[in-house]
């Protein structure tokens, strides 16, 4: 079994569902020679029974909306001298900017490229967005399984 050392400064999310962690990483987009990333797949859990997750050490300014759409059961833990300073529970966001897109062809964003996709929560039960151009009616929970 590997081992991950505990980083000093940084962050480590944690309970992300199994196979959801290199979406996240993906989202980040962090610089991977300039930072560095633990990434753990498929681990032992005993509140999910298996999970990824992710340390990334000197990075702590994280845009957190995407990842509460992505997996809103994940937490983030705020390292500071090799101990969580903080810890965040993630939550649906009730507005989300340029992370789902528009699939309706009449809407302005299939016309313009240039214009922001938009949507806002309308049902946190069936994770369903509306878009704020066209009220285009869109389910996050098939798109972030």
């Amino acid at each position: 079994m590997a081992l991950v050392s505990s980083i000093e400064k940084g962050i480590v999310i944690d309970h992300i569902k199994a196979g959801q962690g290199t979406r996240i990483l993906r989202y980040l987009n962090i610089d991977t020679s300039k930072y560095t990333i633990g990434f753990i797949m498929n681990a032992s859990s005993k509140r999910r029974g298996t999970k990824d997750l992710i340390k990334v050490a000197d990075v702590t300014d994280i845009d957190l909306t995407a990842l509460g759409l992505i997996d809103p059961n994940a937490t983030v833990n705020i390292i500071e001298n090799h101990t969580v300073a903080r810890k965040i529970k993630l939550e649906l966001p009730k507005r989300v900017v340029n992370i789902i897109r528009c699939r309706n062809p009449r809407c302005v964003t299939s016309v313009e490229p240039n214009i922001n996709h938009i949507f806002h929560l309308i049902d946190a039960d069936k994770r369903e967005y509306r878009c704020e151009y066209c009220d285009d009616i869109v389910s996050t929970r098939e798109e972030f399984k």
